[in-house]
């Protein structure tokens, strides 16, 4: 088996080390469980909105088909203020995308919901609402999307806001995750792979 991640930031576990990344903690909970997969092929990159992502796999060698594609992008384009309908669009051309790279099995595809910065340091004296307000937003794009194509929707947003209390789950920037949440995403996203792989 084998697993394609694509993202940003939040894919590629910025501020943590690789292996605390949540594609990589989740290759590791696949393991223990006895499921034999390579580690995840990783197409992400600090900042990436949706069409720097669709630009960045294109540039890639990328194999024929993987057995798990996950898909974790938005956040970027709130954060930028860029338009939602643009967001739409762009996300449904990956979501295609990353179906075809799971070789058209949509229920092989792990859309993960986006985290919601406004909760973190780094959002100190900004519009936290907004911020939160506008995340949802972008979430209820991607969620009708991935419903409609037949993919499967990892909530991860609601878990994100507990940030707000609990700094543990932030990283020493202040801004991304730290492994802790990480791990809270991979355990979510392991146990969807292994109910679908049953």
């Amino acid at each position: 088996m084998n697993y394609l991640a694509l993202g940003d930031s939040y894919t590629i576990g910025e501020s943590v080390p690789l292996f605390s990344s949540f594609p990589y903690q989740t290759i590791q909970r696949l393991r223990t469980s006895g499921i034999s997969i390579e580690a995840p092929e990783i197409i992400a990159k600090t900042g990436w909105t949706t069409d720097e992502l669709m630009n960045g796999i294109s540039q890639q060698q990328l194999l024929s088909k993987y057995t798990i594609v996950s898909l974790l992008i938005g956040v970027n384009n709130q954060y930028r203020q860029r338009d939602p309908e643009e967001y739409h669009k762009q996300f449904q051309a990956l979501l295609e995308l990353a179906i075809q790279k799971a070789d058209g099995q949509s229920k092989n595809v792990y859309v993960l919901s986006i985290p919601d910065w406004g909760c973190t340091p780094f959002a100190e004296g900004r519009d936290r609402a907004k911020i939160s307000a506008e995340i949802d937003f972008f979430n209820s794009i991607n969620y009708s999307e991935t419903i409609k194509a037949g993919a499967q929707y990892i909530e991860i947003t609601k878990g994100s806001r507990d940030c707000i209390n609990d700094r543990t789950l932030v990283a020493s920037d202040g801004l991304h995750p730290s492994d802790k949440e990480y791990a809270k995403w991979a355990a979510l996203l392991s146990s969807a792979i292994q109910n679908q792989l049953r």
